[in-house]
């Protein structure tokens, strides 16, 4: 049976952020192999609503599957009807959230359409489910953490939590190679650390050896791999602690970066409980560390160190 996922209640209003009638959108895949993955054509079935008029993308007609992100400030599930991200009208972004208002390929007053002006953030990097963070009173699990509750920085200060950013993602959609989660095994990292097995998202920022490097940029194969999307079950949860400014703190005891807003707050199921908090805030300062985004930026002194699976 060809893989496919139904998203319930979407807004087909003519304007972006009020609610049109709701439809429900089915998207299915050409390559039947349990996953949507990034770049899989797609036939999208459901797109009819008496208020909405859909330009770009026909229903029953294809698309592609682009990934999980924010294109124009609207979060969710990202597909695009000739391969760019130009011009909205062809472009579907589907939720989970049902009282999320989106735009699916709707021609809507005030986006700048046919311009090159649009744009995608994709996942947001975060910690898995069962991560434990230092804490003054003892290691708290990140998904127990709440605004005003303190974590200790890796340098001993004790900061605030300001917010937890919480995204839920279906494995029915298969992330990119380099979005899978990644587990980091007891001790990957020299030094004894984590001290346990730590799973985090590809992009996630670990302090290593005073270099920034993203788990993914990392991967050797035996002690820091890719999760395999089988291990994660149907969705799995990702969170991300925001304090007042970047910081690095203890994730399993290894030094891990805390949010970052180089990538959109809009790509959390619960930003809008960030917006009532704080409305619109200024950009925050990165640390003053290098950043390996990639496996050739990782410098040779740390690769090595890694792959011998002893400290530097």
């Amino acid at each position: 049976m060809p893989t496919s996922m139904t998203f319930n209640n979407q807004y087909g209003g003519s304007t972006a952020g009020t609610s049109g009638a709701g439809i429900d959108v089915t998207i299915t895949a050409s390559v039947d192999d349990g996953l949507i993955s990034v770049g899989d054509e797609v036939t999208v079935d459901g797109l009819t609503s008496s208020t909405a008029t859909y330009s770009g993308i026909a229903n029953g007609g294809t698309a592609t599957y682009v990934g999980i992100g924010v294109f124009n400030g609207q979060p969710g599930y990202v597909f695009t009807v000739d391969g760019a991200l130009t011009n909205p009208d062809n472009v579907l972004v589907l939720t989970n959230e049902a009282t999320t208002a989106i735009n699916t390929g709707i021609a809507v007053s005030g986006y700048a359409n046919n311009t090159a002006s649009q744009s995608l953030t994709l996942d947001p990097a975060c910690f898995l489910a069962g991560t434990t963070v230092a804490a003054p009173g003892g290691a708290r699990a990140v998904e127990e953490l709440v605004p005003g509750d303190m974590i200790c920085a890796a340098d001993g200060r004790a900061v605030p939590v300001k917010w937890i950013g919480r995204q839920t993602v279906s494995t029915r959609f298969g992330p990119a190679e380099r979005q899978m989660p990644v587990r980091l095994a007891a001790g990957s990292l020299g030094n004894g650390l984590p001290h346990t097995d730590l799973t985090v998202t590809a992009d996630h920022g670990m302090l290593v050896d005073g270099v920034i490097c993203h788990a993914g940029a990392l991967v050797n194969g035996t002690t820091i791999t890719r999760v395999p999307l089988t291990e994660m079950g149907d969705t799995y949860t990702v969170y991300h602690i925001e304090t007042e400014e970047h910081e690095i703190i203890l994730a399993n005891g290894a030094p891990a970066e805390t949010f970052i807003d180089n990538v959109s707050r809009r790509a959390f199921d619960n930003f809008a409980e960030f917006e009532a908090l704080y409305g619109d805030v200024p950009e925050m300062e990165e640390l003053p560390y290098p950043r390996a985004m990639s496996s050739r930026q990782v410098p040779s002194r740390i690769k090595g160190f890694l792959n011998k699976g002893v400290a530097a």
